[in-house]
Formats: C-alpha cells, structure tokens, sequence
C-alpha cells in the first residue's frame, strides 16, 4: 500500500467504518480495480464500505483533511470506466448502503439509499400498482446511485425520460464533508434544480447516500410486437416512421443478426431468424392501445416487415425483454473481447449512419453487432475482437472512438447513459469547445474545489489526452470554501 495511506489514517477510516469495512489486502483491492469497462485497471489505496450517511461524511472529511481523492462506487456495472480509481485513491463503495427507507404510495415516490438495486426498487412498489420506470439493460444487478452518476435511462426512456426525470430529493455528501439536500420531496421546487446538476456528473460533485425517487402507476394494458425485417434501414424507418405518425410507444429497441442469435444461445427467446428485429412496447388504455397496435403494424408492413409477432401474454413479454436486455452479456458468446459504445443520433438519421458504421467495420476487418433504444437513436454497437490477435484490440478501439465522431457529426452526442468517464473524455472535444468545458470546470470546481471527487474523468487533460486538449480544460484547485465564492 502507498506510503499516502498511514497507519494512523488506516486506524482511523476503520473507526469510521469498522473492521469489515476497510479493505486493504492486495488481492481483494483487484475486485474494484475497474468497472464493466476493463481495459483500464488502477488498484486503489483502500476500500471503504460505509453503511450510513455518517459514515460517509466521517470518510471525505478525512480525505478533504488530508487531500486524499476518492471515487464513488455503486454495483460496478458501469462501461465507460467512471468508477475506475484513481492513483493513489480510496474506493467509496455503496454496496451496503442498500436499504429502502420509505415507501410513500399516496405521493408516488420512495427513498433508497444509493445501493439498492435498480429492479428491487419496482418489485417493492409492484404489489400497490406501481413501478420505477428507468430501466438500464443492468437492471437487475445496477444499483441507484450508479444510474444517478451516469443518468441511466433504459428501453423505456423514449415514454418516462432518464433517471433525472424521477429524481425528487437527493442527499449528498459534498467533497469536504458537508452535507446537503437537493431538490425536494414536493414537485417544482423554487430555486436552481441543483439535483438536476448532480445527476449524471458521474461522481464529481460528491457522493449521494439517499434519493427519494417517483413512480409511475402500471398501465392498464402492455402490448409488444416484434417485427421482422432484411435490412436494419427499413426497421431504422419504421422506427421514425411510428413518431412521425404522432405516436409515442414505451420501448422502441432494434437488433441485428448477430445480437439475436447471441440472444438465442443465451437465454432462448424465440425471435425471427432475421437481419433486423423491431421491438415495440406500447401502454396504456386497452382500447388505446388496440388501436396503437394496428397503427403500428401497419407502418411496418409498409416498410417491408415480413413478420409481425404480438407478445401474447406477461409470460412471452418477459421472456422478449429478457432477450434484449441479454444482448450485451450475450455478445461474450460472439467474441472473446468486445467494446460496448453509446452514442447517441437524430431517429431520422439512423438508416445512413448505420451503413457508414457497417463500412467503416468492413475497412478495419472488425465485425461490429447493433442492439440499440432506436426510439430515442441511442446507439449501442458492440465492436468485436480478438486481444490475442496483434494490433486488434488498438484498432477495435480507435474504430469506437470513430463512431462516436460519426454520431456528433451526425447532429447526435458522444454519450447516451454510459456516460464519459475516462473512455470518452478524449471524445469530449467532439462536441465542445474550450469555452464549453472551462464552464462546466467552474461547476465542477464549486462543489469540489480540491479535484478530490473521482478525478481524472470526464474533462480532457493534457496528461492523458495529449495536444487534444490544450490545457484549459486541465482540474486546476482554487481555494476557496463555498459553493457560492466560485460565481
């Protein structure tokens, strides 16, 4: 362990957390080395497990005492690397911290500590008709505080919106130790939507330890067709063409050949054999939606579906779900490595993009398979490849690091719900200027003016990005004692 970490400071984060709290052996620190993105591993100083908010405090006033960086840390399932340590930096993992404080039915809303687990939250609200709506393919083992940092969204996030959208109150525990209260348990709260700022700032304002989140009442009726399509452009149009009609279904999702046989290996939910497979949820009124749902198959006939299949009960939905939210696990089965990106594009742009992406593969000699929420253009192509080969693995990557330039040029966004973490942040000049990124510095800089807060993320700096970036954007401290004094 680094000299950084004395035994003193040892004893005293154990006081704080207790013995089985504190991790510190070298082949335990190896699990929390990186997140879902493991082609960057940095082993951390130490791993702290608090199971309380107090807890929490006690640890970062210790490491604003003695400037000592800190990353926030939820179930680990994140891909761009956001929660990958920094050097010579503690590990704030959440795990523990997974306990449901309140369930308020009559206000539609319930509070969670940061650990509890994404799908845990519906199945406590399920029994009085209701859900939590965001709903990342990790659902069922991605916890809150982790879909908080990166603004999780999920299939369903074309109808009910991100994580942000169902935020209501936040406790946070800022960089220096102070606690603070964001937003509030009531709807359209008077002043700056400060909850607003910290969802999706990937953990670079500090570290939320509880969350009051609202739920949505269940539908009266699901309804999920699939159809079949030869080509990925004319499900791409149906797609635009069903929002075009003035509808708005829960899920759009489309996949290619690949993601559906890898699916079918996996978990065996019975698509087409088809080149592009169109999923579409919608909700509602029986009666609405049964007229939807002729609307809806119609688009697709026109656009050249040649099968259209209608989930026939909750039994054949789940399992059509549970075929798609497999697709990224599944892809293991295609390749022994892979690189899962997220860029996002206008609907109408899906078509030409996709059949630049299918070249630009085809030139590299990498195979590249698409399972993306098509409704809102959030692109997921998986790039496959082999790391035993030599020099694929550098290709694979700069090929990812390219659809990205593709999808901004496109009108889109480097980022859906991956977040930038320290995959993207070379990408960040894509799509922003110096002026651009020196502002969200200031923000960064108000609530964390020592950079202890997962640095080393999202900003490029000339130290890991080159002469792409020309320093400004580089963490630089000022003294300073309030988030105020910095405007």
């Amino acid at each position: 362990m680094a000299s950084l970490l004395t035994l003193a400071l040892i004893s005293e984060l154990r006081g704080i957390v207790g013995e089985r709290g504190l991790i510190t052996a070298a082949n335990q620190l190896q699990t929390y080395e990186c997140d879902g993105l493991t082609a960057f591993r940095i082993p951390p100083l130490a791993v702290l497990l608090p199971e309380s908010t107090k807890q929490v405090q006690g640890i970062l006033r210790i490491c604003d005492r003695e400037r000592i960086p800190f990353v926030g840390r939820g179930a680990g399932t994140g891909l761009s690397g956001g929660a990958l340590p920094s050097e010579n930096s503690l590990v704030i993992s959440l795990a523990r911290m997974n306990r449901i404080l309140n369930i308020d039915i009559p206000n539609q809303q319930i509070t969670v500590q940061p650990g509890v687990i994404n799908a845990n939250v519906t199945a406590a609200v399920s029994p009085q008709g209701y859900f939590y709506a965001p709903d990342p393919s990790s659902q069922t083992v991605c916890s809150i505080g982790g879909n908080i940092a990166e603004n999780a969204g999920g299939a369903h996030c074309l109808k009910y919106g991100f994580t942000v959208t169902h935020i209501l109150e936040l406790t946070v525990v800022l960089p220096n130790g102070d606690i603070a209260t964001f937003g509030s348990k009531t709807l359209d709260t008077p002043g700056y939507d400060l909850s607003g700022v910290f969802v999706g700032s990937e953990g670079t304002l500090g570290i939320a330890t509880e969350a009051t989140l609202r739920i949505v009442r269940k539908p009266e009726t699901i309804q999920v067709i699939l159809a079949a399509f030869d080509t990925i452009s004319s499900a791409a149009q149906s797609v635009s063409d069903v929002i075009a009609s003035g509808l708005l279904p829960a899920a759009m999702e489309i996949m290619d050949r690949l993601s559906i046989e890898a699916a079918e290996i996996s978990v065996h939910p019975n698509y087409p054999s088809c080149e592009a497979l169109l999923l579409i949820e919608l909700d509602g009124p029986e009666v609405e939606v049964n007229l939807q749902m002729t609307s809806v198959i119609e688009i697709c006939k026109k656009n050249a579906a040649w099968e259209t299949r209608l989930a026939v009960d909750e039994k054949a939905r789940f399992l059509v779900w549970k075929g798609r939210k497999a697709a990224f696990a599944a892809a293991g089965r295609l390749s022994p490595n892979y690189i899962v990106q997220d860029g996002v594009i206008p609907r109408t742009s899906l078509p030409t993009v996709l059949q630049q992406l299918n070249a630009m593969a085809a030139k590299e000699g990498l195979r590249v398979t698409n399972v993306f929420h098509a409704g809102d253009g959030n692109l997921h192509p998986i790039v496959l490849y082999d790391r035993d080969n030599p020099g694929e693995e550098e290709r694979a990557i700069d090929l990812s690091l390219r659809i990205l330039e593709v999808c901004v040029q496109a009108g889109g966004s480097i980022t859906g719900e991956h977040g930038v973490g320290r995959e993207k942040q070379c990408s960040m000049s894509y799509m922003f200027a110096d002026p651009d990124l020196e502002t969200m510095q200031r923000v960064r800089r108000a609530f964390d003016p020592l950079n202890l807060a997962n640095p080393e993320k999202i900003f490029p700096t000339p130290r890991l990005c080159g002469e792409r970036s020309r320093g400004a954007y580089a963490p630089h401290p000022i003294e300073t004692s309030g988030i105020a004094e910095v405007f």
